[in-house]
């Protein structure tokens, strides 16, 4: 079959495109990376605190082994990015592949750089500080569909593996809860109490980079053919109620199916991520709303924030 000019023009313009949008999220994807690195190298090491995710498993490894904090998190991004590749395919690991690269080298240049980022020995300011930068890399990492292929991605390796049944925030919970207790027995009990702090303030943080001072609760509405699997990923693994309404294209009159599901901003951003997984052609709208009442709506106004702690990388 010979292409046209026209068909050939159209596949050249999609390769800049790809290439312009590749380049974009390399130069704000190194941003992120640094933010985190000076979190690890500026503030968390010479402090002596600890962390959740990956970055807290090299901490702990950190006190046995005679290698540097980058050197350490390479070999573990990689390997978890190799058995991500083996086990989930190439599209789940394209989403951690980048920044599995470029976060250790950010770390590893600061290394180099010899700074601390606080005068002060307050371990206490120094936790709050890790939270923010943690939660800033996070934020615009997600806000670019990416994944740094810490805690996230060993839970769901577990899921995929071994525990198909369970919810991926429950592993996810039972990991950095490990990790921390193990923090508590290496750095004492008192780390692992800053450690606890600084996910949660990473998690604030984030949220604020994602959706800034918005409502912490939003409608998610999904036209796709794929119905089935989305809603079970909603009840099963988010834990959410959806609504499944049957539709009609006015232009293609194709009949598909429009689901409706209340969550919190962060679940909003890995529902969209699974959504896209599933069905590329999915038509996903996301919009934020000022409160919820009602049978069913299933959210305690006066306790609204609803979404998870941010694991810090």
């Amino acid at each position: 079959m010979t292409r046209t000019k026209a068909d050939l023009d159209k596949i050249k313009n999609f390769a800049q495109k790809d290439v312009k949008d590749f380049l974009l999220d390399f130069l704000i994807i190194t941003v992120a990376c640094f933010m985190g690195g000076i979190a690890i190298v500026t503030i968390m090491i010479p402090s002596g605190l600890s962390s959740g995710g990956l970055t807290g498993t090299v901490r702990i490894l950190q006190q046995y082994l005679p290698f540097d904090f980058s050197t350490m998190y390479y070999i573990g991004a990689i390997t978890i990015l190799t058995i991500c590749v083996f086990a989930m395919g190439m599209r789940e690991a394209r989403k951690i592949a980048l920044m599995s690269i470029m976060y250790p080298t950010a770390v590893f240049i600061l290394e180099k750089m010899h700074f601390k980022l606080l005068d002060g020995d307050d371990l206490l300011l120094s936790a709050i500080y890790c939270g923010v930068f943690f939660g800033i890399c996070n934020g615009i990492a997600f806000s670019r569909g990416y994944s740094s292929g810490g805690s996230d991605t060993i839970a769901k390796l577990v899921q995929y593996t071994l525990l198909p049944h369970v919810s991926l925030s429950k592993i996810l919970m039972a990991i950095d809860a490990v990790i921390i207790i193990l923090s508590g027995f290496v750095f004492g009990r008192d780390i692992a109490l800053y450690a606890l702090i600084t996910i949660v303030i990473s998690s604030k943080c984030t949220d604020f980079v994602l959706f800034g001072l918005e409502t912490k609760i939003v409608k998610v509405e999904i036209i796709t053919c794929e119905s089935e699997e989305i809603s079970r990923y909603i009840m099963n693994d988010m834990y959410r109620g959806a609504s499944l309404e049957r539709i009609i294209g006015a232009y293609s009159r194709q009949t598909k199916d429009k689901l409706v599901v209340l969550c919190s901003p962060r679940e909003s951003i890995k529902l969209r991520q699974y959504v896209a997984k599933v069905d590329d052609r999915a038509f996903v709208a996301i919009t934020h709303m000022d409160g919820v009442w009602g049978n069913g709506a299933g959210f305690n106004l006066s306790l609204i924030h609803i979404s998870e702690p941010t694991r810090p990388y």
